[in-house]
């Protein structure tokens, strides 16, 4: 389940920053279980998707410099067959006849 794990880091992420409660990087990213390598790339990709994020020295923090706001939202559809063949990447194999073991 890494992309549940996933979502619920940047919820965790989210709240901390926006609560100015981050501590200094290296604390950060023991709270959420990560490499401080790791919290860079997650805060480099929030950056790249808009989040106005920044670190203060002074209160050694994140925070966001103006109102932000995460929504994620995944959606767990049961695909018919014919729906999963043309999802890109799936594929579907039908056999009509019997598999021989050789």
């Amino acid at each position: 389940m890494k992309l549940l794990e996933y979502i619920d880091r940047i919820r965790i992420i989210h709240k901390l920053i926006k609560e100015s409660h981050t501590g200094v990087p290296e604390n950060f990213a023991k709270r959420l279980s990560i490499s401080t390598s790791r919290l860079y790339v997650v805060l480099d990709e929030l950056k790249l998707m808009g989040a106005p994020i920044e670190y203060s020295r002074q209160l050694q923090t994140y925070y966001y410099t103006q109102a932000f706001e995460v929504n994620i939202r995944a959606d767990f559809t049961i695909l018919k067959t014919q729906e999963s063949i043309s999802i890109n990447a799936g594929f579907f194999v039908q056999q009509n006849y019997p598999l021989l073991f050789l």
